[in-house]
């Protein structure tokens, strides 16, 4: 038997065992309890990176952990292979984005194995083949035979240096999310899908998800942003229309001293035909960020549009100007301005010498002085005429009813969400299956024409997609008259892909439809593992997705994802690690050092798993250490020869105590991994179970029993983080049986019990000593052993005793005087 550990050989082989016996298929089975786990799938890059390595090795000890716990484990994995990195590289190194994806992912896939991921590989996908966009493309064309998807000219956010559309989402800081580059406000056909219509659902279900963390909830809510107001609707001096605005505050309506509306609004393209300054102002205004994260920091500007708007209820003529912190996206694109009460407001008045008029004063000790900065709170209403006195409640509802009896406003309910614009102008995407016919206008494709394949076979030249450039893609026929007609040449976001993989796993080999009745077994998935970074992007599409797909008939659950574990990033000198910083560290490198149940181990104990995790050489170099050490313990009982049966009524002191540490860690790991994910306090709760073991020199038969059952429950309590070493030294340990059959040790509590306690013993509150009585002894024996104490009799004797209390199991306090 080798006695030196060798990860590099023992890995290969025992990953090579497991793919042979395909021991992570997983088999859907109706008479044991399903267990999905899912991490979200990567970008095939070129290489892994130690976010992927932490990931993944989180969503894997879940995972078999929940194996041990017998329960009937899915953990599938795939590949988010569309996107504008490949047509970068295909521009950069001459190469076709379909061989680089591919050759990518080829390489990716060996490096999860190395790492022992126990995957079943035989569900793998790849959002770029076409047997799988071939059912977001039907779903798509179900949708818009519903009225759930829909193509119109819109502003939209257009990133000059990538040539394609961005979703609202994707614009950080006025920026693309891809490549930092300056967004504009472009407009350009586009199609949309409805989320607007689940805007409601979606933020009512989210209560439901109690096992995602409230953060992420919260986001979510914040980015839907349902909001209860007042629509008004303000006459236009010497013009028939009306200027609808939406409100929030219609209590602050007696003091609106001017109105604001987006650059793209109607009545500002109007004002900038007829005036130069403002069309130059409208110009500025579409190359700057208006993301409402930006809102509040960036400079209020505007330009008054020489129209004028007729207060609704005092008659007064308030300018109409057009302002650069107003969005056409939210309400009407247009704003009633109460400098007085909103900060915005405030700044914009005071830069154009605008009336800031008081009309809500506070209810408390509200601090509020219009000479330095708005008053905001909700307060009494003062200077709005009949409606003064009224709380700022009471006044949402009278004012509400006096505009809407005088046909002049209504209560409405807006939404921050808008409408999923999934048209991308790029190449390397899923085809929209749209065909264009002059005479019919937008066709679906038919289902039997399914997939809309996109070329591979492509050549670059870094200035838009192929395939707009390609009569041999877009020239086509229509399928509803027969006349010649073109395909749609957008391609979809590539969030469509990421938004169902996790369904698809479930029915990956169904060639004849999108999901089967095998998706109503497996989902919801159980647990979901990624970075809190997709929050809103991912997570939020996802669940409309899944909404969209019960809503056809394809699954019959309500949200995707039950759990949910956001973890943290890993850092290297207090930064994220980055190409550019130059501060990563190459996974592969790490493992064949290493081994891969190092790194893992590492990962684990570091940090929680939703915290950030700080890299440190010596926290590898000890991870390291401490699983030589554990072969070296292993190894060295193993050469003991032959183990005795364990006889717990002969077991001495130290024996008892060695085993009552067993199955205190076996408790507490349980715990941290199966409730709380806390893997780095299991670890040094098993850590410090070595160290005993280490101490503990008892050769006897039943010495070696003991320490034959703590090894044993050992190597069970890590086989989750590290699975490699353990799946030997179970082997080594003498069971003929797979580590992986095994189940998840239980604690013996009869183990937990001990012979005798330490109590506590203070005179008047103050502690005077600690006395061992036995586990078994009465109130009463505790009393007299208390009272006998040499150290305690030094603070009673001759003094007169008052009482005794006794705190079963803790102290004894004895009052004297």
């Amino acid at each position: 038997m080798d006695t030196e550990y060798k990860p590099e050989e023992i890995e290969t082989r025992i990953q090579q065992f497991w793919d042979k016996n395909k021991v992570f298929k997983a088999v859907e089975d109706t008479e044991r309890e399903k267990y999905y786990c899912l991490s979200m799938f990567p970008y095939p890059s070129g290489r892994l990176h130690m976010g992927h390595v932490r990931n993944y090795t989180i969503g894997d000890v879940i995972s078999r952990y929940q194996r041990m716990q017998g329960k009937n484990v899915l953990q599938p994995m795939g590949w988010d292979a569309f996107g504008l990195p490949a047509e970068n590289a295909a521009i950069k190194n001459n190469v076709a984005p379909a061989k680089w994806t591919r050759e990518n992912i080829d390489y990716m896939r060996n490096q999860l194995k190395r790492l022992g991921l126990g995957y079943d590989w035989e569900r793998e996908l790849a959002t770029c083949d076409p047997d799988y966009y071939r059912w977001e493309q039907w779903l798509f064309t179900r949708l818009y035979k519903k009225g759930l998807v829909y193509k119109k000219t819109a502003a939209v956010n257009w990133c000059p240096n990538d040539l394609t559309v961005l979703a609202n989402e994707q614009v950080i800081d006025g920026k693309c999310w891809r490549c930092d580059h300056e967004v504009e406000k472009k407009d350009i056909p586009q199609w949309f899908m409805k989320i607007t219509d689940y805007a409601d659902e979606l933020l009512d279900d989210l209560d439901r998800l109690e096992g995602w963390p409230e953060q992420v909830r919260t986001m979510q809510r914040n980015w839907i942003g349902r909001s209860e107001g007042v629509e008004i609707s303000f006459a236009l001096e010497g013009r028939d229309e009306n200027l609808k605005v939406f409100t929030t505050r219609p209590d602050t309506l007696m003091g609106v001293t001017y109105v604001a509306v987006a650059a793209e609004h109607p009545l500002a393209l109007e004002a900038g035909e007829k005036y130069d300054n403002v069309a130059a102002f409208i110009n500025e205004c579409a190359k700057t960020d208006t993301a409402e994260a930006s809102l509040e920091t960036m400079e209020k500007k505007g330009i008054d549009t020489g129209l004028k708007a007729i207060h609704p209820v005092t008659g007064d003529r308030v300018p109409v100007f057009i302002a650069n912190f107003v969005l056409m996206g939210y309400g009407e694109g247009a704003v009633m301005a109460v400098p007085a009460h909103d900060q915005r407001d405030y700044e914009f008045a005071s830069k154009y010498g605008l009336p800031i008029r008081q009309v809500i004063e506070p209810l408390g000790n509200e601090e509020c002085d219009l000479n330095s900065a708005a008053f905001t709170a909700r307060g009494r209403l003062v200077h709005s005429g009949e409606f003064d006195g009224l709380s700022s409640e009471q006044a949402f509802e009278k004012i509400a009813a006096w505009l809407e009896a005088r046909g002049q406003g209504k209560k409405r309910t807006t939404y921050r969400l808008r409408d999923w614009g999934v048209s991308r102008q790029r190449y390397w995407g899923a085809p929209i299956p749209i065909i264009n016919c002059n005479k019919c206008g937008e066709v679906a494709v038919p289902e039997e024409d399914l997939p809309v394949v996109l070329p591979e076979d492509v050549e670059f030249d870094g200035v838009g997609s192929p395939i707009k450039k390609m009569p041999s893609f877009y020239e086509t026929t229509c399928p509803s008259c027969g006349g010649k007609a073109e395909r749609e040449t957008d391609t979809f976001d590539t969030f469509m892909e990421s938004s169902w993989y996790y369904a698809r796993y479930a029915s990956a080999d169904n060639d004849s439809s999108m999901l089967d009745e095998r998706a109503d077994y497996w989902l919801p998935v159980d647990q979901y593992v990624g970075g809190i970074e997709h929050a809103i992007l991912h997570l939020l599409y996802a669940r409309f997705f899944n909404k969209l797909m019960r809503d056809v008939g394809l699954t019959k659950t309500d949200e995707p994802f039950k759990n949910l574990l956001t973890q943290g990033m890993v850092l290297k000198d207090g930064a994220k690690m980055s190409k550019s910083k130059g501060n990563t560290v190459d996974p592969q490198g790490l493992i064949e050092e290493y081994g891969a149940d190092t790194a893992r181990l590492f990962m684990m104990f570091a940090a929680p798993p939703e915290q950030s995790l700080e890299w440190s050489d010596a926290g590898v170099e000890g991870a390291s250490r401490f699983l030589k050490r554990l072969w070296r313990l292993v190894n060295e009982h193993v050469a003991g020869g032959a183990i005795a049966k364990l006889d717990l009524k002969a077991l001495n002191d130290a024996q008892k105590k060695l085993r009552r540490q067993t199955h205190e860690t076996i408790a507490k790991v349980s715990d941290d991994i199966g409730r709380r994910y806390t893997f780095n306090t299991a670890i040094a709760a098993v850590m410090e179970l070595i160290n005993a073991l280490a101490k503990f020199s008892d050769s006897s038969a039943q010495g070696r029993a003991v320490k034959q059952e703590s090894l044993q429950a050992v190597v069970l309590l890590l086989s989750p983080i590290v699975p490699h070493i353990t799946h030997e030294l179970w082997q080594r340990l003498g069971n003929d049986s797979l580590l992986l059959q095994q189940p998840w040790p239980e604690v013996d509590e009869s183990a937990l019990q001990k012979d005798s306690m330490q109590i506590i013993v203070q005179v008047n509150g103050k502690l005077r000593s600690r006395i061992e009585v036995s586990a078994s002894a009465s109130k009463d024996d505790i009393e007299q052993a208390a009272q006998a104490d040499e150290n305690v009799k030094r603070f009673t004797d001759g003094k007169q005793l008052v009482k005794v209390i006794v705190v079963p199991n803790k102290l004894v306090n004895i009052v004297v005087r």
